[in-house]
């Protein structure tokens, strides 16, 4: 639901994220949240500092690319590249790893530095055959970087590559799929795009607008206000649960001191 909200209206997100935060600030769930719809928002300094606590509270690094971004996003790619190479990337899930490597690429082509930009990329993910979850992002990402090379032929096979994985992934999660889609003979094919759009004829009334239409947008607007508020309600409900949990473990402590 978060995902939706946040590209649904970033801003209204963010908002509803600090009136968590101003409830529940120690409950690291509800800082990554901070963190998220900020980067969304292009506050990139809120979101880095953010993130910091995030990881300081939960431990983690599963946001350690949001972290790289967001040094760029401030200006800092050198700092970026020093903040992604601190992390063993052998303790990362493996969608992790691959948006970091992404990040890094980034940073190294905000310096120049193209050729260490399509080094990064050169992880054993980036298999053309498989599709994963990551493999449209990084697919693409190697395209980007071969342009910039003007290594243009390498650069649409790649993008051609990309788009196939994420009609792979799109057609399998159409089906509730959740096995390795292997798309080695689609590679081999030629990939066409077909962009026609359906438009009324000349001689066929365009029904207008009526109250009724109006009446469905106001309830779909009312929708997304309950979707929000229901995004919050789960932010203030997980750091209830985390509170209570934390509680509890005190009381134990406790119990077992007396003892």
């Amino acid at each position: 639901m978060a995902g939706r909200l946040i590209e649904e209206d970033p801003q209204r997100a963010h908002e509803h994220a600090l009136a968590a935060s101003r409830r529940a600030g120690r409950i690291a769930v509800v800082r990554e949240s901070v963190a998220i719809t900020a980067y969304a928002t292009g506050d990139y300094a809120l979101a880095l500092r953010e993130l910091r606590t995030y990881r300081r509270i939960s431990g983690n690094e599963d946001q350690i690319a949001l972290m790289v971004d967001s040094e760029r996003g401030v200006g800092r790619p050198d700092r970026a590249i020093e903040v992604g190479r601190a992390v063993d990337r052998n303790t990362l899930p493996v969608a992790v790893r691959v948006s970091l490597a992404i990040a890094l690429s980034g940073a190294r082509l905000d310096l120049g530095e193209t050729e260490r930009a399509l080094a990064e990329l050169d992880i054993p993910e980036l298999d053309p055959d498989r599709a994963f979850e990551w493999s449209p992002a990084l697919f693409a990402a190697r395209a980007a970087v071969l342009e910039e090379l003007g290594r243009d032929d390498e650069a649409a096979e790649w993008t051609r590559r990309a788009d196939i994985a994420a009609e792979a992934l799109d057609e399998a999660a159409g089906n509730g799929s959740d096995e390795e889609i292997f798309v080695e003979e689609i590679f081999d094919e030629e990939f066409t795009e077909d962009a026609a759009v359906d438009a009324p004829d000349a001689d066929e009334e365009v029904e207008p607008e009526t109250d009724e239409n109006v009446d469905v947008d106001a309830d779909q607007d009312d929708e997304d206000d309950y979707s929000i508020a229901a995004e919050v309600e789960e932010l203030l409900a997980a750091a209830d649960a985390a509170a209570d949990a934390q509680s509890s473990t005190t009381v134990d402590d406790d119990e077992d001191q007396e003892h």
